[in-house]
């Protein structure tokens, strides 16, 4: 059998799915435009990196040893720190290689063909493309035209035969979050036979801001199978390591995706600095102020070039800038500045930039201005 004859005997869900857009990497752009500094705003990592901690232990790990052993595979250590901090029972945390793993091990455990997902467009693109892939049919809901969440829309989105509901609280790629009011409307609207996949990778930029929900405390209100995910990529800057996170309402639910994972999907390494990082909260502080600074300063000159950024409470902020953002992107490589532009049906004029150091910031909005041709 030929090739293209095996892909044509492929599932239909598999072979019609989108490419996910992972962005360029800062050496690939350094290479082909010649720049001697690139600003990777693209990505929304963390502009300090590691905390000190993390890389002083870093220095000293590798041994011969230590490197030919598997894993633990139930991350002890950081099961134990997570369920105190959090007041959870160790036995409903999960852990992935990032929590887009947790998102695909999700849509493989509790999803099957033909069956509804609901969830927001403009949408991180996985939160589509995994349910997608197990023959899910993806009910998409857009934000309102101010770039807010539409919680009526959702509502009436919903049904007793919705399998999953996904939503990213701060919304990724838009920064927007519902408040605890919202919230718990649209929970109320959901069916019991409805798994609520509240994803919070942006977590920590705005558990302090004014009406930010307490997501686990309204989830553990509820009736309803959950799974909230976090991730120690962004505020922790581990985002090269990847390990990410779940909470679940019930341990069987946990224990249900612990069977689907692949067993030692954290590298001891990854094990051992997220652990670290997650005791460093000045790090994490110090993180989430930068972002906070940074986006405000970045919004103000976005606005004095006639730009209005969608509200945010994450470390990036998401914009219509007025004509294909691909192109306007594309133009700005040549300057070393990696963004997003959206690519969504709807959205093609929208992009998507990440708050780094002061003098990315600053390299992105000369960029922009030079290489813009609206406006």
């Amino acid at each position: 059998m030929s090739v293209k004859g095996f892909m044509d005997g492929l599932r239909a869900e598999v072979r019609g799915l989108p490419a996910y857009n992972a962005g360029l990497s800062s050496d690939a752009v350094r290479t082909r435009y010649d720049v001697p500094h690139v600003a990777k705003l693209g990505s929304n990592e963390n502009p300090r990196g590691a905390s000190t901690a993390v890389l002083a232990h870093l220095t000293q790990w590798t041994t011969a040893a230590s490197l030919a052993l598997y894993p633990d595979p139930s991350c002890s250590v950081l099961r134990a720190m997570i369920a105190d901090k959090l007041g959870v029972e160790p036995e409903q945390i999960l852990f992935g290689n990032g929590s887009e793993d947790l998102l695909a091990i999700a849509a493989h455990t509790f999803i099957a063909a033909g069956e509804d997902v609901v969830t927001v467009v403009p949408s991180f693109g996985l939160h589509i493309i995994y349910p997608q892939s197990v023959g899910a049919n993806v009910i998409t809901v857009p934000m309102r035209f101010d770039f807010e969440f539409d919680v009526d829309a959702l509502i009436a989105a919903l049904s007793p035969q919705t399998r999953m509901l996904i939503v990213s609280n701060p919304s990724n790629p838009v920064g927007c979050a519902m408040n605890a009011k919202e919230m718990r409307r649209l929970l109320d609207a959901v069916s019991p036979n409805t798994l609520v996949l509240w994803d919070e990778a942006y977590f920590e930029y705005a558990e302090n801001e004014e009406d930010y929900p307490d997501s686990l405390a309204i989830l553990r209100e509820t009736r309803l199978p959950w799974l909230l995910l976090r991730t120690f990529s962004k505020a922790y800057g581990l985002a090269g390591l990847r390990v990410g996170y779940g909470i679940a309402s019930a341990p069987e639910l946990a224990g249900l995706m612990d069977r689907v994972r692949t067993p030692f999907n954290i590298n001891q390494i990854a094990q051992e600095a997220a652990a670290i990082a997650f005791q460093d909260e000045g790090h994490v502080a110090a993180s989430v102020e930068d972002a906070r600074a940074g986006r405000a300063q970045m919004r103000a000159a976005l606005e004095a070039l006639g730009i209005d950024p969608a509200p945010s409470l994450a470390n990036f902020l998401f914009f219509d800038c007025g004509e294909d953002a691909a192109a306007l992107a594309a133009r700005m490589l040549a300057d070393g500045v990696i963004v997003k532009p959206w690519r969504e049906a709807g959205y093609e004029t929208c992009m998507r930039v990440s708050v780094g150091s002061a003098v990315d910031n600053a390299l992105f909005i000369d960029s922009f201005k030079r290489r813009r041709t609206a406006g």
